[in-house]
């Protein structure tokens, strides 16, 4: 058997707009602005530990347009995370604010460190080191912060102390995702999985499929995990396998349960990031497999809302034959290569520019609250994404079905095309 290598993530964010700006026939100054982030930094970020030693952490925030609006993008500490994932994430928030028609541009940050190995202590001084490198170009109306893979409303709460404390100014806009009590929006926890639940809600609708009627396995069980798989739940739908990676074993595990796993009991034993604790799994009647054994569960339903590069044309073949549609809740879960052979065999695919830009799009409502000093009810922001969500989703399915291209395809066209036309009524190409 021959091994096929997986792309990298830029790679993957790289061949995905060349096709869309071939498609679209954009010049080579257009294509050269867009392709490349606008600006980045890299920087060390030196902290004393709480033993008393020195501990230097790299840091980075990339800015990969801002031709429509403030940068916009989460911060994500993680241990293997390279410089080159941040420019393609950063790029993937361009297109997913423009798809949403957000006033925003994209944006992502990143510490190379394992916050599960550090303090809360320790934690709360890389946030500030962070920064403070980065005071002079982060802001409500330049780059807006938010949370991403292992950093939470407590860590965006020391950022912004740090700005307001460097300014002396109160900027609750500066930063999202902060908890309700401090300027946070009610419904952003929920978000992005609740905004996936909404767009693979529409999708059964349009393959003829009853949400009480169809299965779903999940890869990941971190915050977006959990609450799409609330809200699937609470359509009539059943969860019947969940992956998560444990920290302790170094490895993923897969925990199944025909009957349907109860997404609320499985929170009550997983922690801050997302492991879930076997031992309590298994109390509650749920067999333990490997980690990829999400991928082959005879469902109707794939929720990626892991890491990049998850579905790849290495073990597309182990994709069950029941399944109808992949829900990308996660970023670059699929390779350019594995989308074709998915698409090949009839499986709808939710692109992620589409699937899991809720998150993003109540960041824009809590921007707007936190400069305005105006909130809604958590009901009243769940209907507005639920409102904006359906509407983004149709807009692409009605384009894509009009010029027989996929989900992905026409939504790189309208979200580049967006930005493309902001750039060029600024005059830079």
């Amino acid at each position: 058997m021959l091994n096929v290598r997986t792309p990298t993530a830029l790679e993957t964010a790289h061949a995905q707009f060349d096709e869309t700006a071939a498609r679209l026939g954009l010049d080579e100054a257009a294509r050269d602005l867009l392709r490349n982030p606008l600006r980045e930094y890299q920087f060390a970020i030196p902290i004393q530990m709480d033993d008393g030693s020195s501990r230097v952490f790299r840091g980075a925030r990339v800015q990969h347009s801002d031709a429509r609006g403030p940068a916009k993008g989460g911060i994500r500490f993680h241990p293997n995370a390279t410089i080159d994932d941040v420019r393609a994430l950063a790029m993937w928030m361009t297109w997913k604010c423009a798809i949403a028609d957000l006033p925003l541009g994209g944006a992502k940050g990143w510490v190379q460190c394992d916050p599960r190995m550090l303090s809360p202590r320790e934690q709360e001084r890389v946030c500030r080191g962070w920064v403070r490198q980065l005071a002079r170009n982060v802001g409500p109306l330049t780059d807006v912060p938010a949370p991403d893979m292992m950093t939470s409303g407590r860590h965006m709460v020391w950022m912004l102390d740090e700005l307001e404390a460097i300014t002396g100014q109160k900027l609750p806009g500066f930063i999202t995702g902060k908890p309700v009590d401090m300027g946070g929006s009610p419904g952003r926890t929920e978000a992005t999985g609740f905004g996936a639940a909404f767009v693979l809600r529409e999708a059964l609708a349009g393959l003829g499929i009853a949400p009480d009627a169809s299965t779903a396995s999940i890869q990941g069980f971190g915050n977006v995990a959990q609450y799409a798989a609330r809200q699937y739940t609470a359509m009539g739908g059943r969860v019947v396998a969940i992956a998560c990676w444990s920290q302790r074993d170094q490895r993923a595990y897969t925990f199944v349960c025909e009957d349907g796993i109860d997404p609320d009991a499985l929170a009550r034993i997983t922690d801050p990031f997302g492991t879930i604790d076997a031992a309590g799994a298994a109390a509650l009647g749920y067999e333990k497999l490997p980690g990829t054994a999400w991928l082959e569960q005879p469902v109707d339903i794939l929720i990626p809302a892991a890491l990049e590069g998850q579905i790849t044309t290495a073990n597309t073949n182990r994709v069950h034959g029941r399944v109808k549609v992949v829900i990308e809740a996660a970023n670059g879960p699929t390779t350019p290569d594995a989308e074709r052979v998915l698409l090949d065999r009839g499986i709808l695919v939710v692109p992620d520019v589409l699937a899991n830009s809720g998150g993003v799009t109540v960041s824009y409502f809590e921007q707007v609250q936190s400069n305005t000093n105006f909130y809604w009810t958590r009901d009243e922001v769940i209907a507005k994404l639920d409102a904006r969500m359906t509407a983004a989703f149709h807009a692409v399915r009605q384009a894509t079905a009009a010029e027989d291209l996929s989900m992905r395809q026409k939504a790189y066209m309208i979200a580049v095309d967006r930005v493309v036309r902001a750039c060029r009524q600024r005059g830079w190409v």
